[in-house]
């Protein structure tokens, strides 16, 4: 490979110590530390994505993708904010579908379920696909091909073919989503610009499932639930366009290849898991197919893991996952959503259930969530990582997280909205803010850019896989300490033993929040971010890192 280093750089290594959460460039030699603008040997100069990705840099004025850098995270959001509301928008139309196809109970799962399936175990592809191909060009078939399967799905004359176009846009989606993340890792190169950024995305993903609520009970009672898959088309055509007239197509000269057996085993394991995880919410844990499916994809995870030590091209670089703060971060991002997606279960069935709302009201009831979210984000990625560590910055927001489900645990049937859900949903948003945009953050943060597409399925996974396992789990234990209510209960009725079995369920997320603390506190180091530092500091410590 011909050496593009000017004279004055620094001999180019892989990576700094596990202690930061910065890289040195192989191909140029700039080195990136943390909490600043990335800065080569010539203070001057920053990096951004042309250089990122393997070519001479320009100076960040000349070069489009930073001048764009803000319109280019519009277009990432407007794919974000659909792939999610994609997965909660279905919920509230298909009462309409079942009466509208005349499908069984049975099959109105797999409706969910197979969108599930092909996102969670395809998002290591999907990440590795853009890290191949490159970032524009994966972006762009991600978004055609959910517009495509999604007015398949809105046309769909019987269950079969929904089923199938469903699966098809989890697959689309598994490609969308990493190559988002991985599209602002490369785009947003100073530092603070890139906390900023990120906020702002996780501040979007957090309101776009209440999106879904609302969007989808206005679709369902004004227009058809068809029109719940016909809106993904403005939002994909949208993103299409944008995405043309914003970004540049660029590929990393080293960029990484495909391997077939990491592919085929990794995707197995993850659809192992989580079709395992499905079938023990609907059949229970005892059934012969979750125990065959959640074994057999252990067993395969653990073939997978081991084959990407030794794999020359692997799907999922260890490197990516093993050092201490990545790895600490998805561990967070799982546990989060694991808690998180069940909560939002419970909640969704007792404002319709039990406060008897209609499924427009209960959409808007969830609001607070994600203004929450949204708020909270921005103020911690524009102020609050320059004071505090990303350690402290976690924990607290995951501490905050489990008062809000300890205080969800009181409520009852008499209870009124405005005296525990909406301040638990205040809580429970802010400490989502504090810790998982963070964590979020953190796992993109000091992979080579050749890896950044496979730091964005990390990220994806860890939600997907974290998700569809804690509904699974936690619904196990509400629903039998729903029948023990029952049972100890004769006279009490169906609604007084529902909230007592969602209280259940509440406590262990709350729980789900106090480990996820823990293990942040043991993995994550608290000096993640370096503060008060100027662009010359940032130049000669570079230097001396490489020496």
């Amino acid at each position: 490979m011909a050496d593009n280093t000017p004279p004055t750089a620094p001999t180019p290594i892989e990576l700094l110590p596990d202690d930061t959460l910065g890289y040195c460039d192989p191909v140029t030699g700039v080195c990136a530390l943390p909490g600043a603008a990335s800065h080569a040997a010539e203070p001057e100069r920053s990096l951004p994505q042309d250089q990122a990705e393997g070519q001479v840099a320009a100076p960040a004025s000349e070069d489009p993708h930073h001048a764009r850098r803000w319109l280019i995270l519009a277009v990432i959001l407007v794919a974000q904010v659909m792939i999610l509301l994609d997965t909660t928008i279905v919920n509230v139309a298909l009462p309409s579908a079942q009466a509208d196809l005349g499908f069984s109970d049975a099959d109105r799962q797999w409706v969910l379920t197979a969108y599930v399936l092909a996102f969670g175990s395809l998002l290591p592809l999907g990440g590795r696909l853009s890290d191949i191909f490159g970032r524009k060009r994966t972006f762009l078939a991600g978004l055609a091909g959910f517009a495509a399967t999604s007015a398949i799905a809105g046309a769909a004359p019987n269950i079969g073919t929904l089923i199938v176009a469903r699966a098809a846009q989890g697959t689309f989606a598994a490609m969308l989503a990493p190559a988002a993340l991985s599209l602002i890792t490369v785009t947003f190169t100073d530092r603070e610009e890139l906390n900023k950024a990120i906020g702002i995305f996780g501040a979007a993903s957090g309101g776009a499932s209440a999106l879904g609520l609302i969007l989808g009970g206005l679709l369902t009672e004004y227009a058809s639930w068809r029109w719940t898959m016909y809106v993904n088309i403005i939002f994909a055509v949208t993103g299409i366009v944008g995405a043309l007239a914003l970004l540049k197509h660029s590929t990393h000269p080293d960029k990484p290849r495909l391997s077939l057996s990491s592919t085929i085993l990794g995707s197995a394991a993850l659809f192992g898991i989580v079709f395992g995880a499905s079938k023990a919410e609907t059949n229970g844990w005892s059934s012969g197919v979750t125990i065959v499916s959640l074994v057999a994809g252990a067993v395969l995870l653990a073939a997978f893991v081991l084959l990407q030590k030794y794999d020359r091209h692997p799907l999922i670089p260890l490197r990516v996952v093993l050092n201490r703060n990545r790895g600490g971060a998805y561990l967070v991002v799982g546990l989060s959503n694991l808690a998180l997606l069940a909560e939002f279960l419970f909640l969704t069935y007792y404002f319709q259930t039990v406060l008897g709302y209609s499924p427009i009201i209960a959409g808007f009831a969830f609001l607070p969530l994600p203004v929450a979210i949204a708020i909270t984000a921005v103020i911690t990625q524009e102020k609050l990582v320059k004071r505090l560590t990303v350690r402290a910055l976690v924990v607290t927001g995951l501490a905050i997280s489990a008062a809000g489900a300890v205080l969800l645990a009181q409520t009852g049937v008499g209870t009124s909205y405005a005296a525990l859900p909406l301040p638990a949903l205040i809580l429970l948003g802010v400490g989502l803010g504090l810790s998982v945009v963070v964590a979020i953050s953190i796992g993109q943060q000091g992979v080579d850019p050749r890896d950044a597409g496979a730091a964005g399925a990390m990220n994806s996974v860890s939600q997907q896989i974290g998700s569809a396992i804690g509904v699974a789990v936690i619904s196990t234990f509400v629903a039998t300490a729903t029948t023990s209510y029952l049972t100890s209960h004769p006279a009490g009725g169906a609604a007084e033993a529902t909230v007592h079995g969602f209280s259940v369920g509440y406590w262990w997320a709350a729980g789900v929040y106090v480990v996820a603390a823990v293990i942040c506190g043991l993995l994550i180091r608290p000096k993640t971010y370096a503060h008060h530092h100027t662009g010359a500091e940032l130049g000669d410590e570079a230097m001396l890192m490489t020496s």
